[in-house]
C-alpha cells in the first residue's frame, strides 16, 4: 500500500541547554516530513507532498528524505526553507521558535493512488496552504483512509477558537487521530485527555490515540479503551518522538480499510500502542528526529519483551 503524507519540511536548529558548552545542531525536521521519513525507514512506499527551497537546508532535507526512500513531490518552491529554533531544557524537552510560510499548490503527483493519506501539524492549519491540504484530503478520502496529528505549535495557531475549529475539521475528516496530552491541554484547557478523546471520537474517527509522555499512552474506539505504559529510556531529546510513534502506528495498521479500523479489538490496540511506544523510545534515546528502521524496532521490542519476562 502506498502512503501519501502532506505537509511541511522544517530545518530544526537545536540549541543546547544554556551552560552546557555544546554546539547547536541542524537536523532535517517538520512533523509530516518526520512521519514520511519514519515510514520509509520501516520499509513503506511513501510520497511526501511538500515545499522545499533550493537552498542549503532545503538540499539537506531532500537528501535526508531521499536517502531513506521517500519520494518528494513539490507543491511550490518557497524563497527559503522553513526553520525552527529548538530549545532544549535540562530534561531534553523541546520548545520551538519558527520562521515558516506555507503556500502549498497542487495535489498528489499524477498517477498517485495512495491507500492512505496522512496530514498534520503546521500544514493543516496555516493559511493559505492549509486549504490545499484539506481539499486534497477530501478529494482522496473516498478511496484512501486518513490519519491526522495536530502536533500543536501555539505560536503558529492564531486565534484560539479558530484554531480549535480548524483542528476539529481535520479530526472529522480522519479515520485515525493521534495527539499528545500537551496538544490537548492547549486546545482544551482544563479538560482531561480522556474527555477530549471521546469528543473527537464522536466527530467521526474510528480510533483516537493519545500519548502521555512518561505516563504512556491510550487508545479509544467505540468499543474499547486500552492503555499502555511508557517504555523506560534515558532521554537525550524529545524531538520527533511523537512522529516516530505516528510512523509506527501507520506501519502497523497499513492495509487496513475503514471498516477494519472500526473493529480493532483490545489485543490489537495494545500491541499497536506497545510497538509505537517502542519506536518513540528509540527516537528519544538519541539526538534529533532519528526513528528506528524495521530491524532496530524489532530488536528493541524483543529486548523489551525479554526484560518484561525477567521482571515477571
Amino acid at each position: 500500500m502506498s502512503i501519501l503524507v502532506i505537509g511541511e519540511c522544517v530545518a530544526d536548529i537545536v540549541r543546547a541547554p544554556a551552560g552546557s558548552g555544546a554546539d547547536d545542531r541542524v537536523h532535517p525536521g517538520g512533523s509530516p516530513a518526520n512521519v514520511a521519513y519514519g515510514l520509509a525507514r520501516l520499509g513503506r512506499d511513501v510520497t511526501l507532498l511538500t515545499q522545499l527551497a533550493d537552498d542549503p537546508t532545503g538540499r539537506l532535507i531532500a537528501d535526508h528524505l531521499k536517502g531513506a526512500g521517500v519520494r518528494i513531490a513539490l507543491g511550490g518552491t518557497p524563497a527559503r526553507t522553513p526553520s525552527a529554533v529548538v530549545g532544549l531544557d535540562e530534561r531534553g524537552r523541546a520548545t520551538y521558535t519558527f520562521d515558516i510560510a506555507w503556500t502549498l499548490e497542487g495535489g498528489a503527483p499524477a498517477g498517485e493512488e495512495p491507500g492512505h493519506v496522512h496530514i498534520g501539524s503546521i500544514a493543516a492549519v496555516t493559511a493559505p496552504g492549509a486549504d490545499a491540504v484539506l481539499a486534497e484530503t477530501e478529494r482522496l478520502r473516498d478511496r484512501a483512509t486518513v490519519s491526522y496529528d495536530p502536533n500543536v505549535r501555539p505560536a503558529l495557531m492564531g486565534e484560539h477558537g479558530e484554531a480549535v475549529a480548524r483542528v476539529e475539521r481535520c479530526v472529522a475528516l480522519s479515520d485515525l487521530v493521534k495527539a499528545s496530552d500537551e496538544d490537548l491541554a492547549w486546545l482544551y484547557p482544563g479538560e482531561s485527555p480522556q474527555t477530549v478523546a471521546a469528543r473527537w471520537l464522536a466527530l467521526g474517527p474510528a480510533v483516537v490515540l493519545v500519548t502521555l509522555g512518561a505516563d504512556g499512552s491510550f487508545a479509544l474506539t467505540r468499543r474499547e479503551t486500552v492503555t499502555a505504559d511508557a517504555h523506560p529510556v534515558t532521554v537525550v531529546d524529545t524531538v520527533g518522538a511523537g512522529d516516530s510513534f505516528m510512523s509506527a502506528v501507520l506501519d502497523t495498521l497499513a492495509g487496513r480499510g475503514r471498516e477494519s479500523l472500526e473493529v480493532l479489538d483490545a489485543e490489537h490496540l495494545a500491541g499497536l500502542l506497545r510497538r509505537a511506544g517502542t519506536a518513540a523510545a528509540v527516537t528519544v534515546s538519541r539526538a534529533g528526529a532519528r526513528p528506528p528502521d524495521r530491524a532496530e524496532l524489532d530488536a528493541s521490542r524483543e529486548e523489551s519483551a525479554l526484560r518484561s519476562g525477567r521482571a515477571s
